[in-house]
């Protein structure tokens, strides 16, 4: 199974710049959801949301509550959102996300990334079209496929579909039904530690299959992109 879209920063990182992109881009995004609303995730469910997707990637609790901090001193840092996509070795599609207070330093190392490892960055809307918004929820449980499906269903859950390799399981929902179906998740099946759970993009059509010739080259530019510091996700359809 796994989710070929998407680097999987929840992984041990490989590199101090790996963890520290990591923590970097969850403080940002915890950060920004807090100055959005009061800095209190009982009363702020964008900020709720951030801190529970960054925890199950294994960001420290240190590092989420510098953030909220920041925000409730009144810090004046200003992010802005961007995206970036293009196709990597094999005619993988790529897209990247950024939050960055330099669109100049993103937009060069972003460039260099791609080009340096075989990849060739393209305008906007090259690639965006092959995927789709849904709601993932990863978690180890013993509970065969079916039942879970159906659990989901019968509490009138959009369910996309059910997943599983060995005990890994992946549910993929309809954005708004990506609340619901991780609460009755909780309650039903006593899930309580998710290896993901967010409302993300994966591809909307065939994984692009991946040559042996070209794999080691497409992940080298995954695993470069998800180190730069003003990438907060990286989505791609290769199937390796």
């Amino acid at each position: 199974m796994g989710r070929a879209h998407e680097v999987r920063a929840k992984k041990i990182a490989q590199t101090n710049a790996a963890k520290s992109a990591l923590y970097n881009r969850a403080s940002k995004e915890i950060y920004m959801a807090a100055k959005s609303g009061v800095p209190d995730p009982n009363d702020n469910l964008s900020l709720r949301s951030a801190i529970e997707k960054w925890k199950a990637q294994h960001v420290t609790r240190d590092v989420i509550d510098r953030a909220i901090a920041k925000a409730k001193n009144k810090d004046s840092a200003a992010y802005v959102a961007g995206r970036y996509e293009g196709f990597g070795p094999g005619g993988v599609a790529i897209m990247v996300d950024t939050l960055t207070d330099n669109e100049k330093r993103a937009y060069t190392t972003i460039r260099a990334a791609f080009t340096h490892h075989g990849g060739k960055l393209g305008d906007s809307g090259c690639v965006s079209y092959n995927f789709t918004v849904a709601g993932v929820i990863d978690f180890q449980s013993e509970q065969n496929v079916e039942d879970i499906e159906n659990d989901l269903i019968l509490n009138d859950v959009d369910v996309q579909s059910v997943t599983k390799d060995e005990n890994e399981v992946e549910v993929r929902v309809s954005p708004d039904g990506f609340e619901k179906a991780k609460a009755q998740i909780e309650a039903d099946f006593g899930v309580t530690d998710f290896e993901e759970a967010s409302v993300t993009f994966v591809p909307a059509g065939a994984y692009v299959a991946v040559t042996d010739d070209d794999k080691a080259k497409a992940q080298n530019l995954l695993d470069s992109l998800d180190e730069i510091e003003d990438v907060q996700a990286v989505y791609h359809n290769g199937d390796f």
